[in-house]
């Protein structure tokens, strides 16, 4: 069963959309994903770091909207985001502001 999803939408001084994702993106809710990125401005910074499931369906919403988004993954997901392509397309980084695939130290 899918946890159910909370979307939360904050807007930037400079005018730039927030989108604070927790739950699990699945089929089931990738619409509503959708929606809230369509209510999004130009740009939108969604952050994933509550998210603990990513299946195709939510990736293909993230890919859809593409341009003017930036991605705020944890490293749950990373692997995810970075085998499909997804990373290759739009700016990601991991909850502490450096590309999740970043060295440390």
């Amino acid at each position: 069963m899918t946890s159910p999803l909370t979307l939360t939408h904050a807007q930037l001084a400079d005018g730039t959309s927030v989108l604070t994702v927790v739950g699990e993106i699945d089929q089931s809710n990738a619409d509503d994903l959708a929606a809230a990125l369509d209510e999004a401005h130009a740009q939108v910074v969604v952050d994933l770091t509550g998210v603990g499931y990513l299946d195709s369906a939510g990736l293909n919403v993230l890919f859809a909207r593409g341009t003017g988004l930036e991605l705020i993954v944890p490293p749950l997901l990373s692997p995810v985001v970075t085998v499909s392509g997804l990373a290759d397309l739009v700016p990601v980084r991991g909850p502490e502001g450096v590309a999740p695939d970043a060295p440390s130290g």
